[in-house]
């Protein structure tokens, strides 16, 4: 039989039922009264149809509802693919029609799952857990599937070497759960260990300082934009995180810079890492070991092995750069329905980043590069074709090109470049306004410039290192 992750929080449930397992600004949850909301949530969605090996699409914002929904419906042996509520109705919906769920579950109300007083057992695992949507470099939807085996290696290692979680601990979870790095890093991890999770529906940083004060957070997980907006408060000091033990950063690169100024002002650390919807988080310093380098990401957690390969594959040596691969335990089983791409990133077990790396003597990974076009903004993954296809709409814009451009904190911002069509007129507030009628929050642009011409190589392709660059450079 093969087990079911939910079979892992049932077992938690049974050790401590009644201790808080989530807990929010005002209400709380205890082990057995969140399982018994999730078994019933099991049994409504056995009555609607739903068997093992089905896949639920989770539309829900943080709170009981999400958790007790992802339990729930882990325990009938269904696929679960938690969506980001900031998706606009197009991304949504191209998404659910590349999906193709039995079930939406989009309301969970108290009245609907408290029905008896019994507990539910997890079925069988031998389904996928779950499918998670990443961006691809086409815009297109991709879902990397997940399962209860990579998932459990996953939170092994978040709740063991890189957090060291423990019963007594409370976990923040102000990230979306609906993202990788949420998902398991706030919610699944503390609740596999038997922690108590600290909900929050959405991140402001004054309430979330107050969260961590009112429910003795002891571990943070953020991203750097948190972070730094935290760190913006006058209030921040090492009194205002007394609670606090750990701060663990991901989703986006987080600076040498932040990390010791929110160190300078909380005294807490923040371990840094690498990782990524496919492979969880491969790379990361870690709970015990104090080392902290200001220009490398940690090293491969236990389980997990990386190196560099030059563009023929062959393996490199320790300082020299090339394209990291990394094989590890919880790794995804591969893009749903997209055998094709699946085959361009796995091979022979290894998972190919598209990002350049060097690795020290000591195993110590420094990312130096990209491969990929993506553009990574406080968190999320943000497709340049999207972004651009989205103003080609626009009757006005003859070409675009968008790129990520630095920024102090939130990794990059989405710039774009355009040109009009002979005629036609449009100025960058319009574009920007037209863009964000039309993609989600964390992808539109914030920033627009016409141009008479996007620079171009002899073929005519776009030269997007080029824009913005003056002539002559």
């Amino acid at each position: 039989m093969s087990e079911n992750f939910a079979a892992l929080l049932d077992d938690a449930a049974r050790r401590r039922p009644d201790v808080p397992a989530l807990v929010w600004d005002g209400g709380a949850l205890t082990w057995r009264e969140l399982e018994l909301r999730a078994g019933g949530l099991a049994r409504r969605l056995s009555r609607r149809g739903v068997c093992a090996g089905d896949t639920i699409a989770l539309l829900l914002p943080n709170g009981w509802g999400f958790v007790a929904a992802l339990w729930g419906a882990l325990k009938l042996g269904a696929t679960v693919a938690p969506l980001n509520p900031l998706l606009s109705a197009g991304e949504r919906d191209r998404i659910l029609a590349h999906l193709g769920p039995a079930v939406i579950v989009d309301k969970v109300g108290a009245e609907e799952v408290l029905e008896d007083e019994a507990v539910t057992d997890s079925a069988d695992g031998k389904a996928p857990a779950l499918i998670l949507y990443t961006s691809g470099s086409t815009g297109r939807p991709k879902g990397a599937v997940l399962s209860h085996a990579a998932l459990r290696r996953a939170n092994e290692s978040w709740a063991g070497p890189v957090m060291r979680l423990t019963p007594q601990d409370v976990v923040l979870a102000a990230l979306p759960l609906a993202h990788s790095f949420g998902l398991n890093g706030a919610l699944l991890a503390p609740l596999l260990a038997g922690a108590t999770v600290a909900i929050q529906e959405r991140f402001s940083p004054e309430e979330t300082l107050r969260a961590i004060a009112r429910h003795g957070v002891t571990v943070l997980p953020a991203v750097a934009t948190m972070f730094q907006r935290m760190l913006d408060v006058p209030a921040v000091s090492a009194a205002a995180g007394s609670s606090l033990r750990l701060a663990v950063a991901g989703a986006a690169p987080c600076s040498w810079e932040l990390a010791a100024a929110w160190r300078r002002r909380t005294g807490v650390r923040i371990v840094r890492g690498y990782g990524m919807t496919e492979l969880f988080r491969p790379i990361s310093y870690l709970a015990d070991d104090p080392t902290d380098l200001p220009d490398a990401i940690g090293r491969p957690v236990p389980g997990v092995e990386a190196r560099v390969v030059d563009p023929e594959g062959q393996a490199l040596g320790a300082g020299e750069a090339g394209e990291l691969l990394i094989r590890t335990p919880a790794a995804m089983h591969g893009y749903l329905r997209a055998e094709e791409e699946t085959r361009a990133v796995i091979q022979d077990g290894w998972f190919k980043t598209g990002d350049l790396a060097i690795i020290s003597p000591e195993g110590f990974v420094s990312v130096v590069g990209r491969k990929k076009d993506l553009i990574l903004r406080g968190g999320y993954s943000v497709v340049p074709g999207e972004v651009e296809a989205a103003l080609l709409d626009h009757p006005a814009v003859a070409e675009a090109a968008v790129v990520g451009t630095p920024h102090p904190e939130l990794g990059e911002e989405v710039a774009a470049f355009v040109t009009l069509r002979p005629g036609a007129r449009a100025d960058a507030d319009e574009l920007v306004a037209f863009c964000r009628e039309r993609l989600a929050a964390f992808k539109y642009p914030r920033r627009v410039s016409l141009v008479s011409e996007l620079p171009k190589s002899a073929t005519g392709k776009i030269l997007k290192w080029r824009l913005g660059i003056p002539e002559g450079s």
